[in-house]
């Protein structure tokens, strides 16, 4: 009995990393879409699917590759045996042949259309396109393909209808000639819901750049390693410097979003109305972690002050998903990546306006997370928590001043806004932590013990 394309591909989805229903049982797959790209042998078939388990439907982004005889160096791509035009083919996750996927750097070069699927060139530029692709293993959610050192190509494997945060920002920086973002090459969409829907955005790869986070570790573990003697300031990787560049970079960053997109204000109702949402998730947090009860009195304080606030409080658009994986050190400045905004949340929220503090919420959470991270399960743990402390604080504390110094705005008011933020950020580590790493759960903890 032949297996039809539909099967074939639900047993093979629930394996990806990047499938976001594990765990639960597929009720129905469909193919909503299909676009033979490149016909023969080896051929390229895009596919949107729709995967219906219980009452939530999730589109997903597939490109098939086809062959009669399936080469060793894809075998662990395979998807499973696909009949075609009346022969037999081995059918593989195509983002692994890079003699399929240059076709994508062609497509994108001329600006292609095959059908529904559109291939875009960003303006004022040249593709390279004989470059091979390699695919990184690290991404969770997404699936990104590397050529030479020049492109990264994004392929967003979850579809939402729309265009994606990423794209638009990203865009509209690089046209005012942002120095903070990586220049776009070019994307692929399509029509979803009678929308333009963006399917895979390429920008300029970072070849020589270092990620915020390994950058930060490495500082907090040469402090560790330091005679106890040794302060934040004296260890040899001191981070402070960059912190503060970075907060410079990050005020920049904002103050160019408010520029090329449209700001508002919300009303000081709507700013009490934000407080009780914050208290809402913080009740369902207690329900959820009965230990966060001893110190949710520390946030519903913090909810209190901002319900009290009396004033507007200005929003723009913003990062939204911000913390120090988000940033790369280029041998001139800071980059941030992947402006998509929060993972999860509708593409309305994401493209929406919110306090540019936000964002630096989500930083200081991720110093936090830097100093104190290694402590879980680590010998020495108790006696490096005063250390750890010391690197948070003081990095902190740089990456604020600089944030200052780069025009960003924190006077006393939009500190009691920005405690909120940061407690509420805490609240949804100390869930999520929960779930998956209880022994990392003391990090967001500690955040509501704190005096800040």
């Amino acid at each position: 009995m032949t297996t039809s394309l539909q099967e074939l591909l639900a047993g093979w989805i629930t394996g990806q990393r990047w499938f976001a229903g594990k765990g639960r049982a597929i009720d129905d797959l469909s193919i909503e879409h299909r676009t033979d790209v490149v016909s023969g042998d080896p051929g390229l078939v895009h596919l949107i699917l729709s995967v219906r388990q219980g009452e939530r439907s999730t589109r997903y982004q597939v490109l098939v590759g086809l062959r009669s005889s399936l080469p060793d160096r894809l075998k662990h791509a395979l998807i499973g045996p696909w009949e075609r035009d009346g022969g037999e083919y081995a059918a593989y996750d195509a983002p692994h042949d890079a003699e399929l996927t240059r076709i994508l750097l062609e497509a994108m070069e001329s600006s292609r259309r095959e059908e529904e699927l559109a291939f875009h060139r960003a303006p004022d530029v040249d593709i390279d396109t004989s470059l091979r692709s390699l695919v990184l293993t690290a991404e969770q959610s997404n699936t990104s393909l590397v050529y030479g050192d020049r492109y990264i190509l994004k392929l967003f494997r979850q579809i939402t209808a729309g265009i994606n945060p990423e794209l638009e920002v990203v865009g509209a920086l690089a046209a005012a000639g942002s120095t903070h973002v990586a220049r776009p090459y070019g994307w692929i969409d399509t029509k979803l819901d009678s929308q333009t829907t963006t399917l895979a955005i390429m920008q300029e790869f970072l070849a020589n750049a270092n990620e915020g986070w390994a950058m930060a570790l490495t500082s907090v573990r040469d402090l560790y390693a330091s005679a106890p003697e040794v302060s934040a300031e004296e260890a040899g990787g001191d981070f402070a410097a960059e912190a503060s560049r970075l907060g410079i970079a990050t005020a920049e960053v904002h103050r160019e979003l408010a520029t090329a997109f449209p700001t508002g204000v919300i009303e000081t109702s709507e700013v009490k109305r934000m407080a009780e949402r914050l208290r809402r998730r913080l009740d369902e947090a207690v329900a959820e972690v009965p230990q966060l009860a001893a110190h949710a009195s520390v946030a519903h304080a913090a909810y209190d002050r901002l319900a009290d606030l009396g004033r507007k409080v200005a929003v723009q658009r913003i990062h939204g998903d911000y913390h120090l994986g988000q940033v790369m050190r280029t041998p001139s400045d800071w980059v941030v990546l992947d402006f998509e905004g929060e993972p999860g949340q509708p593409l309305s929220e994401r493209r929406g306006l919110d306090s540019p503090l936000r964002d630096v919420a989500g930083m200081l959470r991720s110093f936090d997370y830097a100093a104190h991270h290694l402590l879980a399960g680590h010998p020495e743990g108790a006696t490096l928590q005063e250390r750890a402390d010391e690197w948070s604080a003081r990095n902190r504390a740089a990456f604020l001043s600089g944030y200052s110094e780069g025009g960003g705005r924190i006077t006393a008011d939009d500190a009691v806004l920005l405690r909120a933020l940061e407690l509420s950020k805490a609240v949804y580590e100390v869930v999520y932590e929960a779930r998956n790493r209880p022994s990392w759960l003391p990090i967001p903890f500690a955040a509501f013990r704190s005096q800040r």
